[in-house]
C-alpha cells in the first residue's frame, strides 16, 4: 500500500471514567511544607492531584513515599502530591511529631495534618497507605490501597495530562511546596547505636544517610561514614537503622531503604554489601538463597545470635537470618501476615518488628512495634518458637505498668538485654524507657521525658538512649526504683465498620491499569488470604484462595473483632507482540475492625486499585 494513501491511526479515545466529586481537604492540625499557607481543594484546580493517606508508624506508607519520589520529580509542573497524615497511635496525632516525621522521611510535598481522621472519613479510606487520584477538574478518578501502584499512577497521570491538555483544563506551573529551614545538629533523627571495641559509639544518622562515630562521651564527633546523600554505593546509604557488632569487630548495618545489609569495618572504614540486591522483596520472590541474590524488605534492626545475624524485616513482618559462613539468607520467623500470633516461628505472626536484642543463647527479644508488643524467639525442639511477653495486638496500646498480661506499650522500636536477665524497652511513642522482668512477670517504667527513644546501649553501669526526636544520645544511670506513672489505655481512633450478622460478602476491588491485564500465563494472578482476631469471629471463609471475593460466615456469638485481609494481583502489559511484557505486583494487607450489629452492612468492599462501582 502507498504510504501517502494510508489513513492516519486515530489517537485512542480517553477512557470513560466515573465522575465523583472530590470532598474538601480538612484537618485540625493544619498544613506543613506550605510556608504557613492554608490550602483548599480549589487551589489545585488544573493540576493532577494525588492524595497520599499515610501515618508515620506504617512501613508500607514509607515504602509508598519512596515509590512516589520519581513520579513527583518527573511531573512536577502538572502533578501535586498532598500527604494526608491520618494517625493510628495517639502520639501520631501530635502536630510536632508529624512535623518531625515529615522532615525525618524527607517528604518534599505539602502535608495536611488530620489528627481526627476527618478527611480519611470523607474519602471512605480503609487502609494505610491509600492513594487517591483527582483530575484537574476536581473529580476522583482512581483509588489505590497498599504498595506497588506507582507505575499504574504514572500511566494514569500521562493519560490525564494528554486529556486535559486537549480540553484546555490543564494548568502547568510550580507547586505549593515550601521547604522548611534546615537545622544544624550533629545528628538528625538517629536510629540505632552500638558500642565499639574502642569504647566509642557508632550511631546510624538515618535522615542524613550516614553512620557517625562518637567519642565515649556520646557527643564528640570522631568521623562520619557515608557521603550524606541517599544512594547505594560504597560511600552511601539510604536511611540506615540497625547496627550489630560481629565477633570479628566489624559492624553489620541495616541499610533500610536500600533493602540491604552492609558490613562496615571500623579499622579500614570500608563498606561492603553482604545481603540484598537493592530491590524490595515482593510476594512470590525467593525467601532464601545466596544473600546477594535475594531481595530484602526494609530491614530495621540486626542482632548477632546463635552464630547468625538475625534481621528484623519490618517491611514483611518477619525475622530473617544471614549466615556469614555460607553467605545465605533465609526466613526464620513470620508468615508475612501482620498481627500477633504465637507458636512455631514459621507459623507466627509479627507486625513490623523493629528492634532486636540477644540475651545469651536462650532468647532473642523483639520490639514488635505495630503490635505495641515485647516478644521473643527461643529454641524449641529442632527449631524456634515465638512468644509474647507484653502486648495484645494491633489496636490496643497505652502506658500501663504492673502485671505483664495487662501492661501496655505504644509502638516500641528498641530492646536492650540487661545483666540481671530483664529487658529494657524503648517505648518510643510513650517517650519512655520501660523494663520487663521475666522472673516476676512485671513491667515498670525506668525513665520518662525522653523524645521518641529508638534504641539503648549498655555502657558500664549506664544506659545510653538514642533520643531520636531530640537528635542526641542521652546517658542515664539505671535506676534502683521504677518511676510511678499514671496508667493510660487507648484504642486506635479508626472507627470500626458495622457489619450485619450472618453472611458478609467481601469484595477486593481491582482494576488493571490502562494497557495492562491480569497475568494468567502461569495460572491465577490473584491471591486472597482471610483470617480474623479472635479466630472465632469467622465460622467459614477464612484461608487462602485465588478469587478476589469471598463469602464470610460470621459467628453470632462474637460481636466484635478484626478481619485480616491480604490481597495480591499481578498485571502485565497487554501487547501480544511483546514477548517479555513488563509485569507489576499490587498488594495490600488490611486489618479491618468490625462490630456486628443488625444495622450493619452485608458487603465489605476493599479497594486495591480502581473505584468501587
Amino acid at each position: 500500500m502507498n504510504d501517502a494513501a494510508q489513513a492516519p491511526t486515530p489517537a485512542p479515545a480517553p477512557r470513560k471514567r466515573a465522575r465523583v466529586r472530590a470532598p474538601e481537604l480538612i484537618g485540625k492540625g493544619g498544613w506543613i511544607n506550605t510556608g504557613g499557607k492554608d490550602l483548599k481543594l480549589a487551589d489545585f484546580r488544573g493540576r493532577v492531584l494525588i492524595l497520599d493517606f499515610w501515618t508515620f508508624c506504617c512501613i508500607n506508607c514509607l515504602h509508598v513515599l519512596d515509590e512516589l519520589r520519581e513520579l513527583e520529580e518527573k511531573h512536577r509542573d502538572t502533578v501535586v502530591i498532598i500527604g494526608v497524615h491520618s494517625p493510628k497511635f495517639v502520639h501520631e496525632a501530635e502536630h510536632a511529631a508529624v512535623v518531625d516525621a515529615v522532615e525525618r522521611y524527607e517528604v518534599h510535598h505539602p502535608v495536611l495534618d488530620d489528627p481526627e481522621l476527618a478527611t480519611w472519613k470523607q474519602y471512605a479510606v480503609r487502609a494505610w497507605p491509600t492513594l487517591v487520584v483527582i483530575d484537574p477538574e476536581g473529580y476522583i478518578v482512581a483509588q489505590h490501597a497498599g504498595e506497588g501502584h506507582a507505575h499504574a499512577i504514572a500511566r494514569l497521570v500521562e493519560e490525564l495530562e494528554a486529556e486535559h491538555e486537549a480540553k484546555g483544563t490543564l494548568r502547568r506551573g510550580d507547586g505549593p511546596y515550601v521547604a522548611p529551614e534546615p537545622v544544624a545538629t550533629d545528628l538528625r533523627f538517629p536510629g540505632k547505636a552500638v558500642l565499639l571495641p574502642s569504647g566509642n559509639l557508632l550511631v546510624s544518622d538515618s535522615t542524613r544517610h550516614q553512620l557517625v562515630e562518637l567519642a565515649a562521651d556520646g557527643e564528640s564527633v570522631v568521623r562520619r561514614i557515608g557521603s550524606g546523600e541517599r544512594g547505594f554505593t560504597a560511600d552511601s546509604f539510604s536511611e540506615p537503622q540497625g547496627l550489630a557488632l560481629l565477633p570479628d569487630g566489624s559492624v553489620i548495618v541495616a541499610d533500610t531503604v536500600n533493602h540491604a545489609l552492609r558490613r562496615f569495618d571500623p579499622v579500614t572504614g570500608a563498606v561492603e554489601t553482604v545481603a540484598g540486591t537493592g530491590r524490595q522483596w515482593w510476594q512470590g520472590s525467593p525467601t532464601s538463597g545466596p544473600a546477594l541474590e535475594v531481595d530484602l524488605s526494609s530491614p530495621w534492626d540486626v542482632a548477632w545470635w546463635r552464630d547468625k545475624v538475625w534481621i528484623a524485616m519490618a517491611g514483611v513482618h518477619q525475622l530473617w537470618t544471614w549466615d556469614p559462613q555460607t553467605g545465605t539468607v533465609a526466613v526464620a520467623a513470620g508468615t508475612t501476615s501482620e498481627g500477633l500470633h504465637d507458636g512455631p516461628a514459621l507459623e507466627a505472626w509479627l507486625a513490623q518488628p523493629s528492634g532486636l536484642a540477644a540475651a545469651g543463647e536462650g532468647r532473642l527479644w523483639i520490639a514488635d512495634s505495630e503490635n505495641s508488643a515485647l516478644r521473643y524467639v527461643e529454641p524449641e525442639g529442632e527449631g524456634y518458637a515465638v512468644r509474647t511477653a507484653v502486648g495484645t495486638g494491633l489496636f490496643d496500646f497505652g502506658h500501663r505498668d504492673g502485671d505483664a498480661g495487662q501492661a501496655l506499650l505504644q509502638h516500641p522500636l528498641g530492646v536492650t538485654a540487661l545483666p540481671d536477665g530483664s529487658v529494657a524497652v524503648c517505648d518510643t511513642y510513650n517517650h519512655a524507657l520501660r523494663r520487663f522482668d521475666p522472673a516476676t512477670d512485671q513491667v515498670s517504667t525506668l525513665a520518662t521525658d525522653l523524645r521518641e527513644p529508638s534504641d539503648a546501649v549498655l555502657v558500664g553501669e549506664d544506659i545510653v538512649v538514642v533520643e531520636s526526636a531530640r537528635h542526641r544520645l542521652t546517658r542515664l544511670r539505671l535506676p534502683e526504683e521504677a518511676v510511678r506513672v499514671d496508667a493510660v489505655a487507648h484504642r486506635t481512633q479508626r472507627a470500626a465498620t458495622e457489619v450485619a450478622p450472618g453472611t458478609l460478602r467481601l469484595d477486593v476491588v481491582f482494576q488493571a491499569p490502562a494497557g495492562q491485564k491480569l497475568d494468567t500465563r502461569y495460572g491465577p494472578s490473584t491471591r486472597l488470604l482471610v483470617s480474623s482476631t479472635p479466630p472465632e469471629l469467622l465460622v467459614a471463609g477464612e484461608g487462602a484462595g485465588t478469587d478476589l471475593f469471598r463469602e464470610l460466615a460470621l459467628n453470632p456469638d462474637v460481636t466484635e473483632g478484626v478481619l485480616h485481609v491480604s490481597a495480591m494481583a499481578a498485571s502485565c502489559d497487554d501487547d501480544p507482540a511483546n514477548e517479555y511484557p513488563a509485569c507489576h505486583v499490587h498488594q495490600q494487607d488490611w486489618g479491618v475492625p468490625v462490630t456486628v450489629t443488625a444495622e450493619g452492612v452485608a458487603r465489605l468492599p476493599l479497594v486495591l486499585a480502581g473505584l468501587d462501582a
